[in-house]
This record gives C-alpha cells, structure tokens and sequence, in this order.
C-alpha cells in the first residue's frame, strides 16, 4: 500500500469511515470535506495522523490540511475508496452545511472556491509558460519567432477559454448542467455578440467578465432545475434544456451581463483607486498584513474571480502581488525562529519547510512553525504589511494567477520585477526583524514530538 493510500483511509476512517463522508474534494494544499455528522469525526486523531498538519473547519467544511504535492494525490485515493465519488448529492451537501449554521456570506465564498480551484493546475502550467515566454522575448533568449508564438498558445490557452471553463464549474456546483454553463459563457463571449443592438447600442463582447458569467450560469441553473421540476417526464429531456438556454439566453442578453458588466467595472474601479489612490501604501500594508488568517480558513480562493476579472479589464492583477508578500513575510519570521531557537526539531521542520515557503505554499510554515508559537505568526504578517505596501507604492502587476513567492516573478510585468522581488526581500527582511524582536517561548524538543509538526518531503 502506497504511503498516500495509507494516509487517504486513515483519514477516511476517523472522518467516520465512507458512510459519513458526502464530498471531497482538494486545493493545492488541502482536502475539503464535507460529512454527514460532525460528532463521529475524530479531530484530535486526524490531526496525529502522520502528513497530516492540520485540521480546520470553516462554514460546516472540514479542512485537512496535508501540504503540497500530497493534497492532489491523497484525494485521489481517497476517492477510489469511496468509489470515485467526489461530489456528494445537493441534498445531502446542503443539509451538511446548514447543520453548520454556515452564513450566506461564507457559503459564497466556498461555492466561488468550489467552482476556481479545479481550474489552478491550468492557471499555474499556462501562467508559467506564458511568465517564461515574456522573459525569454524581454532578454531575447529565444530567435525563433515561430517558437515564441506556440509558447504563448499554449500559455495563454487557459485564459482565452477560462469562462467556458468556470460557467461549466459554476452550473456543475449549482446543480445544473455544465454544458448549459459553459453555453451561457460562451454566449458573453461570443464574438457575434458585437452585432446585436439593444435600446440602439451594440452589445460588448465579453462585457462583465466571468463576473457576468457567474451570475448568469448560476441563474441558468436555477432555472434548469425548476423547469425539470415542472416538465411532464415525456417531454422533460427535449424542453428543459430548449428553455433554459431560451430563458436564461435572453435574461443575459438584456439583464444579467449588464448587471455583471457595472459589478466588474465597480470591482475594477475599487481595486484600482484602493491601491493605486493617495492612500494606496496604506491599502497595501493592510491587505498583506491581514492576508495569512484568510489563508489559514481557505477562504482566499473566494478572490479568484477578482484577480481574474482584473487581468481581463485591465491586462494584469494589482492585487495579487501584494497579497503574495504575506508568504514572504512567513519566510522571513521562520528564518528569525531559525537562528533563535535551540530546539534541533523546530530547525529540522523549519529547514523541511522554507523551500516550499519561497516557493509560494505558506500552509507549512503556518501550522509547523509560525502559528504554533503565537508571536513568529504576527511577526510574519507584520513582514507581510510592509512587503505589500512597497508593492502598492510602485503598482506592481501580475499577468497571471495559481503561483505565489518567487514563481510569481515569472508573471510580474517585465518592467516591475525588480519591483517584486525587492517587495519580497523587503518582506523577508521585516518579517525577520519583527519576529526576532517580538520573540517566543523557545519549545523543548519533547513538546515539538508530542504536538506531530510538519515536515516536507519532496
């Protein structure tokens, strides 16, 4: 038995065994989950189970936190033992999550997560191909034009067909049709879209975004489900789908993409003064500073589609730059721990866990490291803050979204690297230097055992 298997039906086995589990699925770093009945969850034996490095839980969804590499495969043994199946019925997963009391706010969030996290290994593979491309044409690293053209098709692929892609996912985590979804996406997208009027002005192509494409995939959903409701079972296959696209087609046409179209440009705008306006370092400072406790709830996927709809009105993401440097801080507290401590564990967890840190994946040096020890942790976020203010000061972009810490350089416009990489080294440093003036209570290496850290293995 794989150590992957291994650790899938441990953890299925304390979340209840299979009869209690109603989905998982995972993120880069951890398994979502939801169960019929929390009480025959075993928490404290799920978090002692070894590659294991955390347990969370967010809006009735259980989170098992098992760091890079490990998520994608551990879920998927762990769908071959509950007999390929991912998603649970709607039913089941909505009377889960209300036993939770979760509110609507982050019952959105965790649809939005939902419907963007299976699109991450495409947004990491297209936007490293395309970060690349900019390079190597910036410093002229590669001749052959006829090259340079196929590396930028297949980077660029994933953006050009994303709202096929997430109007697909939306009306999959809706309880509607993926194709119907990926249709009405298609629909705002559609390049014939320029030659239709209505009130005498020609409808723009793409207006709203995936913005646009959220609201009108999750309409069509709904409304795909009452008319399947409603539709005697001898007509049902032939004109529910007629209807939905008929309906929720004309809905988009005239309603719902306009709607979508004054939400994205308000985002768009609010975004853009946030950072970009008088008070833009201060915005900075406080959106890295505060941006590690979203992390630690998996609720920063909800932002997504804001990065998405930004690199789609304007070409790149302000944002996502600045939030990045809250791993970096990470980085740099971790490293002060490091040459404090005279715990030989903590410095073996800490030297397991800092390449994947600058790398990007914060989740180790979280739960193995910073947060444990109380003060590394604001130490880190206080790095972060002034990382993200130096980002805001020089309004760095990135072209692209699904990496973080220095893979990101390759995405960053060419002409604000520099930029980047002195907000991550300016991280790394206040990140130190807070951390080690703030200190900690150095652990001795009994607690460290006892308490099962993470460590990486590559």
């Amino acid at each position: 038995m794989s150590r992957e298997r291994e650790i899938a039906q441990q953890i299925i086995n304390e979340l209840g065994g299979k009869e209690n589990v109603i989905s998982i699925t995972n993120c880069m770093t951890r398994l979502r989950v939801l169960v019929k009945d929390y009480d025959k969850v075993n928490r404290e034996a799920l978090e002692k189970i070894d590659g294991v490095i955390k347990v969370n839980e967010e809006g009735g969804e259980l989170q098992v936190i098992v760091g890079p590499g490990l998520a994608n495969k551990v879920e998927s043994e762990a769908s071959k033992i509950l007999g390929g199946t991912k998603v649970g019925k709607a039913e089941e997963v909505k009377a889960a999550i209300s036993a939770k009391n979760q509110t609507p706010f982050k019952l959105l969030l965790r649809r939005i997560a939902n419907i963007f996290i299976p699109l991450i290994p495409g947004l990491i593979g297209g936007g490293l191909i395309l970060g690349i491309t900019n390079v190597a044409t910036k410093f002229n690293w590669i001749a052959d034009k006829n090259l340079l053209a196929m590396l930028s098709l297949l980077g660029s692929t994933i953006f050009t067909y994303m709202g096929i892609m997430v109007g697909m996912n939306t009306a999959k985590e809706f309880g509607g049709s993926p194709t119907i979804g990926g249709i009405l996406a298609g629909i705002i997208y559609n390049p014939a879209l320029a030659n239709i009027t209505i009130g005498g002005k020609a409808l723009v192509v793409g207006r709203g975004g995936i913005i646009s494409v959220l609201i009108a995939a999750a309409f069509a959903s709904w409304l795909e489900k009452n008319i399947r409701k409603r539709m005697p079972n001898s007509i049902e296959l032939l004109a529910t789908p007629l209807l939905t696209i008929l309906i929720a087609g004309f809905a988009t046409l005239y309603v719902l993409q306009p709607i979508g179209g004054y939400i994205a440009d308000a985002i768009g705008k609010a975004v853009t003064v946030a950072i970009t306006g008088k008070a833009g370092v201060i915005t900075g400072f406080i959106l890295a500073g505060t941006f590690l406790p979203l992390v630690m709830t998996g609720l920063h996927q909800g932002l997504t589609p804001i990065h998405v709809q930004l690199i789609e009105s304007t070409g790149v993401t302000i944002l996502l730059p600045i939030l990045a440097m809250a791993g970096a801080g990470q980085v740099g507290a971790a490293l002060a721990v490091y040459v404090k401590t005279k715990s030989k564990q903590l410095k073996k967890i800490i030297e397991g866990s800092i390449l994947v840190g600058i790398l990007g994946i914060g989740e180790p040096l979280i739960y193995g490291v910073t947060l444990p020890l109380g003060r590394p942790f604001i130490g880190a976020c206080i790095g972060g803050a002034f990382g993200g203010a130096f980002e805001a000061l020089n309004v760095v972009g990135a072209r692209g979204l699904g990496v973080s810490g220095i893979p990101l350089a390759a995405l960053i416009e060419p002409n604000k690297i520099i930029y980047y990489i002195l907000g991550l080294l300016i991280s790394y440093t206040a990140g130190f230097i807070a951390t080690y003036l703030l200190g900690f209570e150095d652990p001795v290496d009994e607690e460290i055992a006892n308490s099962q850290p993470f460590t990486f293995n590559a």
